[in-house]
């Protein structure tokens, strides 16, 4: 496994939309790989393909179900050709950082639930069902294999003050 660079705007590659994957070869294996720890090493709780300069349609992204519970247990989701199939009509303004736009934070508004579905990395389908700063975590990540950044979605973007709590990275 290897840490890979991450790609930072204006690179085109985050403003493409990502290209399907069609072949679980060893490629792609090795590629997820990479991007669960280039994401652990950033630190982030989510990484897109495009963000390490791959135009392919796979996310990663590492969090705590219950974001509630400080200590609750992480869990790691490979999800590829990631659809969201169904957004909750409440949403919420949240604060988003994003680290292919460093030094920036926004108030992005957002589902507070969604459905996901796609494929393991074998190949597998798999439908995913994420609420509060998880369902957050893969509508960011989502739009990044759509050509979106947070700053695209955010009603305020702003630098923050040296003594601002941070903010997980998507």
């Amino acid at each position: 496994m290897t840490i890979r660079n991450v790609t930072y705007l204006p690179e085109p590659v985050l403003r493409r939309k990502a290209k399907p994957v069609a072949h679980f070869d060893e490629s792609l294996q090795t590629l997820i790989d990479d991007m669960i720890e280039t994401m652990r090493a950033a630190p982030g709780v989510g990484l897109a393909a495009p963000q390490v300069g791959v135009s392919e349609r796979v996310i990663v992204v590492e969090y705590a179900e219950d974001d509630e519970e400080e200590d609750a247990p992480k869990k790691l989701f490979v999800v590829v050709n990631p659809e969201i199939k169904q957004l909750s009509k409440e949403t919420e303004l949240g604060v988003e950082g994003c680290l292919s736009v460093p030094g920036l934070l926004g108030e992005v508004e957002r589902s507070l639930e969604v459905r996901v579905k796609g494929l393991t990395r074998r190949g597998q389908p798999v439908r995913i069902k994420a609420k509060g700063w998880m369902a957050r975590i893969f509508q960011h990540e989502i739009d990044h294999l759509n050509g979106v950044v947070f700053t695209d979605r955010a009603v305020r973007v702003w630098k923050p003050e040296p003594e601002q709590p941070a903010v997980d990275n998507v």
